[in-house]
């Protein structure tokens, strides 16, 4: 079964790359006006999973993930949609071109990557966003979503497949989506025929997908984002930023997890005021024993805090002497995903944005920045700390390849140099 999936996608995916922008642009609009016809029915689904979870007693950062009813979130996701519609035709954009010879000309050109399988866990959304991204960018995609939004990935796939059917020039097992755990992991079996995995969920998920699988896997497995805050940091601006970047949305990958503070702002008394941000904010703070022993009104800090991505309103808080001590800090216990300093010293500034080796690194500005939306990509297909194809969110840039066309008239090999011939090449660079 899970074989006749995959290949169907992979059919799927070379008539899909086929169609024109707007034939493609077209099929999202009318996916938005399906999900905005049909916003009581899924809601209605979503609330039946919410009360399982809680039921359930799943953590409070899934069930925070999993609500789509709140703070908008069911109609950003729908203009979501319509955002990625908007945007530029990532294919067939030409990215080199040479003229190898009189009438033979070289040009590298973006195309698909082909059939993407994402499994995810709790976020229903996801099933929106990643249909946009993959119709817009010319891949098929098959979808995998978590027992725990079951009901929500049931009703949304419903009216997704529905419109697609009916409505669109979208070929059919363009998107498939499916809800058995079994079926997962023969679709990791599939390399021939599934071109690219993207997980989005726990530690456990992503790692559990990267050990069972040959094809490569676009993700990351932990949000564990730091802050800096260097002795040249203005207070106030340093407040800002940590209790954003902490509230604004705990169970978030892109929220700090941990916080360094140089030493010379414990000496001035500057630490204690951004400890006091943090507890007027509601924050939980778990301090390292130098720290801890000042202020005995807060947790006692592991070292295992300092590589722990906690999604709740916790923050694990030390001290270092030196930006130097502070990057090689980060270096060894983040997850490469977003890490930030904040000072008014450019010089250190720049030390640190060069020596941070994560996909994201900020100076002066809140960790929830990173975020395809914010970006400007629309929306994004997850967030990668991986060192190849894709890093940090991944919109439609992150979805496509290249490959390479060559016309001629009549040229062979034999005829140049290195191949038996006496016929030198030109290589003149055209874009």
């Amino acid at each position: 079964m899970s074989e006749a999936i995959a290949k169907q996608a992979h059919l799927a995916s070379t008539t899909l790359k086929t169609l024109s922008d707007k034939e493609r642009s077209l099929a999202l609009y009318k996916i938005k006006e399906g999900l905005e016809a049909a916003k009581d029915e899924i809601l209605a689904a979503n609330r039946k999973d919410m009360e399982l979870a809680e039921a359930n007693h799943l953590s409070s950062s899934l069930i925070k993930r999993l609500d789509l009813s709140k703070n908008g979130k069911y109609d950003s996701m729908c203009e979501g949609v319509l955002d990625v519609s908007n945007l530029e035709d990532p294919l067939n954009k030409i990215t080199l071109q040479t003229e190898l010879d009189d009438g033979l000309t070289l040009t590298r050109l973006t195309c698909p990557v082909g059939v993407l399988l994402i499994i995810f866990e709790s976020r229903p959304e996801v099933i929106a966003n990643i249909t946009a991204l993959a119709i817009k960018s010319g891949n098929a995609a098959i979808l995998k979503g978590g027992k725990e939004s079951l009901n929500t990935f049931q009703a949304m796939a419903n009216v997704i497949n529905s419109t697609l059917d009916t409505e669109t020039k979208v070929p059919k097992n363009a998107i498939q989506l499916v809800s058995t755990r079994g079926e997962v992991g023969d679709l990791l079996n599939q390399d021939r025929y599934i071109d690219l995995v993207i997980p989005r969920g726990s530690n456990e998920l992503v790692r559990n997908i990267k050990e069972n699988t040959k094809i490569p896997v676009l993700g990351h497995a932990d949000g564990i984002c730091s802050i800096y805050v260097d002795k040249d940091a203005d207070l106030e601006k340093a407040k800002r930023i940590l209790v954003d970047s902490k509230t604004n949305y705990p169970a978030g990958c892109n929220a700090v997890e941990s916080v360094l503070v140089h030493q010379q702002l414990v000496d001035n008394g500057s630490c204690h005021e951004i400890l006091a941000a943090f507890k007027d904010a509601g924050v939980t703070l778990h301090l390292s024993q130098e720290l801890y022993k000042e202020d005995k009104d807060t947790v006692l800090a592991t070292e295992t805090d300092f590589s722990k991505e906690f999604l709740s309103l916790d923050v694990a808080v030390k001290t270092v002497q030196s930006v130097e001590e502070a990057i090689s800090h980060i270096n060894s216990h983040s997850s490469k995903h977003t890490d930030c300093i904040v000072t008014e010293n450019k010089t250190v500034a720049d030390k640190f944005l060069a020596g941070i080796d994560s996909a994201g690194v900020y100076w002066n500005c809140s960790t929830r920045f990173a975020d395809g939306f914010r970006y400007g990509f629309g929306t994004e297909v997850g967030i990668s700390t991986n060192k190849i194809h894709a890093r940090g969110p991944v919109g439609l840039e992150g979805l496509v390849c290249y490959y390479y066309q060559l016309r001629g008239n009549g040229h062979v090999a034999a005829d140049y140099k290195g191949a038996g011939g006496t016929q030198v090449f030109k290589h003149k660079r055209l874009i």
